[in-house]
């Protein structure tokens, strides 16, 4: 099998279905007398839109990040800043990919972006770190946070086991996992829900927040940008905390052949979504100010939990019940959203072409959502994990900045390009430059964590040369590769893909089978 470098299949806004073989046709084509199209659907509504994006968003950063960006701004004001500049940065990025999505009509976000505009080198990087490290090592993280926070009111009085977390994560990733292959409607239904706790979780810790407020309790506003003061240096590690509790605003470009209307959907969705959640977050932190101090702040380890114990009584118990299913659904959002673009990275052959395959019952691309459910438990219990995402946060912001970089690029390449949402020039150079900016000055910040993880975003490229470009593999490779795809058409039958994919996938790797028995 020769797998060559891809050339994008974008032109001017269009979008290619894939056929029941998982492949784009080809323009102009028609489909072969008996064959019905086998496609993922347009299930998702504005309302499923928006409870997708707030339902990624809102999960166990806003609950956990707060430590880190008063950690490393210094003050309680310069901390509210930064939440606000990141709640405006997110906008921002996300206004940008509303207009790269709906001109671009094209599921796989970052991924499909990055392989318009630069080519399939960078894009192959992307979906390579995005495959191998940052979605299992994320998911897992918030998988964790469901964990802890879903035993916390059965271990009141003594510490959670670390394997009790672990296990009950492990079960939860399942849950995820199976959900997302099953149905795409359950999915989106259950995130709608789920959406709802997250709002609920937020309610619970702003409103007596506010009270407090009514009350008169500012004490810990008063000087609010006095301190040990903030170091510029610091600025990238409270950015990427920031950052990383908005991150989710993306999602919704990873499934954009399955929005409704997409013209409006998108915009519309990302619009009303981080409005909601930008004024949430800043306010959640007003919150947990007018109660506890910074100096307390910075000694626990969970801040929602210390805010309803020391302002909530007995309702507390609360509180991480409703922490656990924002997690969850923060997980699902993830799983449901990348999932898509591994299957876009398989259609445009740059990973195996099971990935592209879509359940022909189910209309699921549920060999995309399997492949993360073992990486995700090596990641489980491979150890700390929250430093795998601090190495990453370089690589996951580096590609953000690129592909909004590449909106600028393609308003001056492709100036008749067909955009039916355009955002002002200035909102996508401004989110590129600071991205960057963050990104280089990490590598001063943070040398060891970002120096990581630029060597394993690097890791890509010889994968790339591997993998897609050399074609003159050694025949222990090629027999390797026939044994893996000689197992794949046996689960292929077992897993009820349609006919004609079986039939396209044996055809195609007919050498190498051959070349095995």
């Amino acid at each position: 099998m020769v797998r060559k470098p891809v050339v994008s299949t974008i032109s001017s806004g269009g979008y290619l279905q894939g056929n029941v073989n998982g492949k784009l046709p080809s323009l102009g084509g028609k489909e072969p007398p008996g064959q019905e199209k086998v496609v993922l659907k347009k299930k998702i509504t504005l309302v499923r839109g928006i409870s997708i994006i707030i339902g990624t968003i809102i999960g166990a950063g806003i609950f956990i990040s707060p430590k880190g960006v008063l950690q490393n701004t210094g003050s309680v004001g310069m901390s509210l800043v930064i939440w606000t500049v990141c709640g405006v940065l997110s906008l921002f990025g996300a206004l940008s990919y509303a207009e790269l999505g709906t001109s671009i009509k094209k599921s796989g976000g970052h991924y499909t972006y990055i392989l318009e505009v630069f080519g399939p080198l960078p894009a192959f990087v992307r979906v390579w770190v995005e495959l191998l490290i940052i979605r299992p090592a994320a998911t897992a993280v918030i998988s964790l946070a469901f964990g802890r926070y879903i035993l916390e009111p059965f271990f009141i009085q003594c510490e959670i086991p670390e394997l009790a977390i672990k296990l009950i994560t492990a079960v939860g990733i399942t849950v995820v996992m199976v959900l997302n292959s099953m149905s795409v409607s359950w999915s989106a239904r259950i995130q709608i829900f789920l959406t709802f706790c997250k709002l609920t979780a937020i309610l619970i810790i702003i409103v007596p927040g506010v009270m407090q407020l009514i009350k008169g309790q500012t004490q810990h506003f008063k000087d609010a940008f006095s301190g040990r003061g903030a170091n510029i240096m610091g600025l990238p590690l409270a950015f990427y905390y920031g950052m990383y509790a908005y991150a989710g605003w993306f999602y919704l470009n990873f499934v954009t052949e399955e929005v409704e209307n997409p013209e409006k959907t998108i915009p519309l969705a990302i619009c009303i979504s981080m409005a909601i959640v930008t004024i949430g977050y800043v306010l959640t932190n007003v919150a947990y100010f007018t109660t506890i101090s910074a100096e307390e702040l910075l000694l626990s380890n969970a801040v929602a939990v210390t805010f309803s114990e020391r302002l909530l009584g007995n309702f507390s118990l609360a509180v991480p019940i409703f922490v656990a299913l924002s997690c969850f659904g923060s997980m699902n959002g993830g799983v449901f959203a990348v999932s898509r673009l591994f299957y876009v990275a398989s259609r445009e052959g740059q990973l195996p072409e099971i990935l592209s395959m879509i359940h022909v019952r189910k209309h699921t691309p549920l060999p995309a959502v399997i492949v993360l459910h073992p990486l995700t438990m090596i990641m489980l219990f491979s150890g700390d994990l929250y430093s795998l995402l601090n190495f990453l946060s370089f690589a996951r912001w580096l590609f953000i900045g690129l592909a909004v970089a590449g909106l600028i690029y393609l308003r001056y390449k492709r100036p008749d390009m067909h955009r039916p949402f355009k955002v002002p020039l200035f909102i996508p150079a401004l989110f590129s430059f600071t991205c960057l900016f963050m990104v280089a000055l990490s590598l001063y910040s943070d040398p060891f964590s970002t120096g990581i993880g630029f060597i394993i975003t690097l890791t890509g490229v010889p994968a790339y040369y591997l993998f897609i470009i050399w074609d003159k593999k050694p025949k222990w490779f090629r027999r390797l590769s026939a044994l893996a795809n000689n197992l794949m058409i046996r689960s292929f039958i077992q897993m009820e893909f349609s006919l004609p994919q079986v039939q396209h996938f044996i055809k195609a790797h007919l050498d190498d089978i051959k070349l095995f028995f």
